[in-house]
Order: structure tokens, then sequence, then C-alpha cells
């Protein structure tokens, strides 16, 4: 497959891509798109994901609530043309971030928790199972970290690709 090397790649994820990179991955193109940013492929995976699961009920009302449709949301398995493709991996809990780094070391410095890129190192808590009040405060921390780290993550991309050159 070809890819479009002057685009900015970013791949969430997470453990099952029902809840958290799904919801990642559409908060920042709803960012993206607010910024009138182009030139991005955004998507989402799962460490352990079954492939077409549908995101979680939860997931998708919680975004609703943001004016985004998560419905047509169709979980993904992580596999190394994803990572190689990406300029860059956001994952939510450091158990994702070791356990992509060992399968796959060759692309272990792309890997970041999403925290890191606002100078922090914490988990995003999984609300799966949990209250519509959890997954809106996971929507809400998801939200408010990429926000504040789209310069971060745009200036990392740029890194990259300038390395790449």
């Amino acid at each position: 497959m070809y890819k479009d090397v002057s685009m900015r790649s970013i791949l969430f994820v997470c453990s099952a891509n029902m809840c958290r990179s799904p919801m990642a991955e559409a908060l920042f193109r709803n960012l993206l798109q607010q910024q009138q940013a182009v030139d991005w492929d955004v998507s989402s995976a799962g460490v352990w994901a079954y492939d077409g699961n549908r995101a979680s009920e939860g997931a998708v009302n919680a975004l609703k609530q943001k004016g985004i449709d998560l419905s047509r949301h169709r979980a993904r398995s992580i596999n190394l043309d994803m990572l190689r493709d990406s300029n860059l991996i956001l994952v939510m809990e450091r158990n994702h971030k070791e356990a992509l780094q060992a399968a796959f070391p060759r692309y272990s410095n792309k890997v970041y928790l999403v925290s890191e890129m606002v100078g922090m190192t914490h988990d995003i808590l999984d609300p799966i199972g949990g209250s519509p009040a959890d997954y809106a405060d996971t929507a809400d921390e998801l939200e408010q970290l990429l926000r504040d780290a789209l310069p971060n993550i745009e200036g990392l991309i740029q890194g990259r690709k300038e390395d790449q050159l």
C-alpha cells in the first residue's frame, strides 16, 4: 500500500479499540478540523482488539454529547504496517507502551503515552463497563489533553519527518 509521505500520521492505541483510542481518534480529528489543519492521517487500533467490534455504547454516547458521531467505528488490532506507517503512536496506558515496545522494538521510539505529550506520565483510565459519567470524564480528559498537546504533537512529528529526509 502506498502511503503519502507528506501526510502527518498519528495512531491512537488502547486495549480493545472500543473506548479510549476511538474517542481519541475522533476528538483529534475534530480538533484538527477546528484548527483547519490538513494533511493528517489519524487512526486508532487496539493492542488486544478483535477486528470489527463496534465502539462501546458509552463511548458513542459520550462523543454524541460533543456532536461527534462514533457509531461507524470498527475496532482494529494493531499490526506492523500500522506502526511502520505512523509518525507517532500515542497509547493510553504504560502497559500498552510496554507491549508495543516489546513486540515491535524497531518502532519503540515512536510510542508515547498520550499524557507524555503534555509533560505527564499518567494512564488514561478505561471507562469500559462504567457509568455514562465515567465515559464523559474520559472523553473530556482526552479532549483537553489533545488540545493542549497539539503543538507538541506537531513539533514531534515534524522533527521525525525531517530526520527521515
